[in-house]
């Protein structure tokens, strides 16, 4: 596979997008190839003046190791095109990212993605519809996508984790900062239960510029998109917009119509872009997901060994710290602590914070 520190060069360069990756590519066979290439060559893959003398007046300036020496501190990695653990669903879409720096982890389980988005200005309704509609696609193993901005995506990300699911954050902005800083703490959590992502490279500021193109991403990662409440000019309409142009179902909660907090949700109803959402089961059912999720938890439910089927004797949905496991199970805390992760992974078990673990299912069996 191509050395990734060519991609992530290119990524530096102004004007070398999606399109000119692909020509590149596709003339030259490999990022290394097309780095090493003189002005000539550049032309003859397709590239016009100005994007040549970019590359041409750029190279000498970014130290590729240096770069890649930079992700490793800050525990980071980059997926490319052809990485095998690219986003499946953002691969298909037609301006899908070259490059993505990722700090987590993306699992095959996050192919049953739904994006979560909304005002940066929400009201205690859209809270608190957005912490209820999250909750809900978290227990029933959905990962939650969305922009770590103020308002709604914030409420959506914590409340994904407080269900012990998944999300990710897409930022529109580099990897090695946090944009809102009010969501340093929130991002730390991010980490530790799905990912930071983005296409910008190291360094990169928060601009206002960079968050419309970013939201390509957030819908692109998922199933679909809801948009749980919206002002009429909501940056979340964008990412409703991208997700219709991507082939995605777009679902909007109703609001009050005398807010002006719900008058982009509403809108998108009475024009026909949105379904409405009234309970998860409306997102599941439209998506066929119900039986998947279903299928899911059924699965995650059998133990595959002897300690496994221990742990699941001992825990309920009421949480239980990890200590407390150890010495109920009589096994050392070394044994329960690795198995516990593997069932977290599997989804057998959630951790609700604090080391405390849950069955993923109250019906499992446990206490």
């Amino acid at each position: 596979m191509d050395d990734p520190k060519y991609w992530v060069g290119f990524n530096r360069i102004s004007g070398i997008g999606p399109m000119r990756f692909k020509k590149l590519l596709d003339f030259f066979g490999t990022m290394e190839a097309a780095w090493r290439a003189g002005p000539g060559e550049l032309y003859q893959a397709g590239l016009e003046t100005r994007s040549v003398e970019n590359i041409l007046a750029s190279r000498p300036t970014i130290a590729l190791d240096r770069e890649m020496d930079r992700l490793r501190r800050l525990d980071a990695h980059v997926l490319t095109w052809e990485s095998p653990d690219y986003p499946r669903l953002l691969r298909s879409i037609y301006d899908a990212p070259p490059v993505l720096y990722v700090k987590g982890s993306l699992l095959p389980q996050d192919d049953l993605a739904i994006a979560v988005v909304g005002t940066r200005k929400a009201t205690v309704y859209g809270k608190e519809v957005t912490a209820r509609l999250v909750s809900e696609l978290a227990r029933h193993q959905i990962t939650v996508v969305s922009g770590l901005a103020r308002g709604i995506d914030s409420v959506a990300h914590r409340a994904a984790l407080d269900a012990g699911g998944r999300t990710i954050a897409v930022l529109g902005h580099g990897i090695d900062s946090i944009y809102p800083a009010q969501n340093v703490g929130l991002a730390r959590d991010i980490v530790s239960r799905g990912a930071l992502l983005t296409d910008y490279p190291l360094g990169m500021p928060p601009e206002a510029g960079n968050f419309p193109p970013r939201n390509r991403i957030i819908s692109g990662l998922s199933l679909g998109v809801v948009v749980t409440e919206a002002g009429a000019k909501s940056g979340a309409l964008i990412t409703a917009d991208y997700a219709l142009e991507q082939g995605r179902e777009v679902f909007a909660v109703p609001g009050n119509m005398l807010s002006g907090a719900s008058r982009g949700t509403n809108r998108l109803l009475q024009q026909g872009g949105a379904k409405l959402v009234l309970e998860v089961k409306d997102i599941l059912e439209e998506l066929n997901l119900t039986m998947i999720s279903q299928q899911l938890e059924t699965r995650a439910i059998l133990p595959e060994n002897d300690t496994e089927a221990v742990l699941l004797q001992h825990l309920s949905g009421e949480p239980v710290h990890i200590d407390e496991i150890s010495r109920e199970c009589g096994l050392p805390i070394a044994t329960v602590s690795s198995a516990l992760a593997m069932m977290e992974l599997k989804g057998m078990v959630r951790q609700v914070g604090g080391m405390n673990y849950v069955v993923a299912r109250t019906e499992a069996g446990g206490r």
